[in-house]
């Protein structure tokens, strides 16, 4: 489940111990007729700036549509992560074209 703020794309996960994870969506990505979201972990504090040098732990899931309104995030595998985010770093990314280029075909 998605839960939207103003500026920010934000999903609650919820673990198998009852413990919530919020999540930061950063992008999406249509790949090979699938769409797939790049997330960090959310900090609430925006005050800390904390070290912009320091390494952020991402993850590639993919999102699938579950009922009209909400999304399900399932874990990919690392092959699959490891392509995903190849392509996200690329210099030549640009989600508009490609989600364009993900429309036209159908």
């Amino acid at each position: 489940m998605s839960v939207m703020d103003e500026e920010r794309d934000l999903v609650v996960f919820e673990d198998d111990a009852g413990n919530e994870l919020t999540m930061e969506v950063l992008d999406y990505l249509a790949y090979e007729g699938k769409e797939y979201a790049l997330l960090t972990e959310y900090v609430e504090d925006e005050d800390d700036d904390g070290d912009e040098d320091e390494p952020v732990e991402v993850f590639i899931m993919e999102v699938r549509p579950v009922g009209e309104d909400q999304e399900e995030f399932v874990p990919v595998d690392e092959a699959l992560a490891e392509t995903l985010i190849k392509i996200f770093e690329s210099e030549d990314f640009d989600d508009d074209e490609i989600f364009e280029d993900d429309e036209d075909e159908e």
